[in-house]
């Protein structure tokens, strides 16, 4: 998993969660919900990462699962923060819709990669 799609646009996502993250904490000065869709949202590009360097197909696969979980609860935070206005709908479509891009791949890869241990 050479610099593929995955891994740049992992870090590409985690980048503007950064920076959501400063522009949401100082505008709205509100620190645990950010402090979670921090943590959940640049969790994906490190467990992507940590992925390239996976001792085994099992391993690969098992933080590739961590980065999808973490993908999704980002979603969730998103969601919420949306439903309680604490973020615009624009704002918070273009977030979800970039982390649903992000999970829809990683997904891809642990479904492929378990056919093709299957096919060994």
């Amino acid at each position: 998993m050479n610099e593929s799609i995955v891994v740049k646009k992992s870090f590409d996502f985690a980048v503007k969660i950064v920076n959501f993250y400063k522009i949401f904490s100082i505008e709205k000065k509100e620190y645990v919900l950010s402090k979670q869709f921090l943590r959940s949202g640049t969790s994906i590009g490190a467990n992507v990462r940590e992925a390239q360097n996976a001792q085994s197909k099992m391993d690969f696969i098992h933080k590739l699962s961590i980065a999808q979980k973490e993908c999704d609860e980002t979603i969730y935070w998103f969601q919420l923060l949306k439903e309680t206005n604490f973020i615009s709908s624009d704002e918070g479509d273009s977030l979800i819709n970039d982390a649903t891009e992000l999970l829809k791949i990683i997904r891809s890869i642990i479904v492929t990669t378990k056919k093709n241990i299957g096919s060994n």
